[in-house]
C-alpha cells in the first residue's frame, strides 16, 4: 500500500477523534491507529526498495548520459581534429597553387618576352634585307634611267647614284 495514503487515513482518524474540552487534546481509538502503523511500517520498506530501486535507475542512466556525452565529446573532438587536417591541407594546397600560378605566370612571361625578341630581331633581319632590296631596286632603276638617256643622246639624270654602274 501507499504510504501517503497510509498516511492520509491516519490524518482522517485524528481529525474524526473528539476533542478534549478546553484543550487542543484528542483521544484517538488505538484500535484504528495500531493496525495503521503496522502497514505503514511494512509499506516504508516497501517505499524504501522503490525509491532505491529508482535512484540505481537514476544513476544508472546518469551514468549512461554521461557516457554517451563523453562519447559525443570524443567525435567532435575527432571531427574537429579532421577539419582541422582538412583545413590544414586545403591551405597548403592553396598556397601549392598560388606558388604554381605565380610560376606559370613568370614563364609565360619568359616566353613572351622570348617570342617578343625573337619577331624584333626577324623584323629587324625582314628591313635590313627589304632595304637591301630596295636599294638594289632603285640602283637597277637608275640604271636603267641612265642608260635610256645614254641612248636617246640626252644628259645624265643630275643624281651621281647613276655613274656607279
Amino acid at each position: 500500500m501507499d504510504i501517503l495514503h497510509l498516511i492520509d487515513r491516519l490524518e482522517e482518524i485524528i481529525k474524526e477523534s473528539r476533542k478534549m474540552p478546553f484543550s487542543d487534546l484528542r483521544l484517538v481509538d488505538e484500535r484504528r491507529i495500531w493496525p495503521l502503523l503496522d502497514q505503514m511500517r511494512i509499506s516504508i520498506p516497501d517505499e524504501m526498495r522503490r525509491a532505491e530501486r529508482i535512484l540505481r535507475e537514476k544513476e544508472r542512466t546518469k551514468a549512461q548520459a554521461t557516457e554517451e556525452a563523453e562519447r559525443i565529446i570524443q567525435l567532435a573532438r575527432q571531427e574537429a581534429a579532421e577539419l582541422a587536417a582538412d583545413h590544414s591541407v586545403a591551405h597548403n594546397a592553396a598556397e601549392e597553387a598560388v606558388t604554381i600560378r605565380n610560376q606559370a605566370k613568370k614563364e609565360a612571361q619568359k616566353i613572351v618576352a622570348g617570342a617578343d625578341e625573337y619577331a624584333f630581331d626577324v623584323l629587324c633581319d625582314l628591313e635590313q634585307d627589304l632595304k637591301r632590296a630596295l636599294t638594289i631596286i632603285e640602283n637597277g632603276i637608275r640604271t636603267v634611267e641612265a642608260r635610256q638617256h645614254r641612248r636617246e643622246g640626252g644628259a645624265l639624270p643630275e643624281s651621281g647614284d647613276a655613274a656607279a654602274e
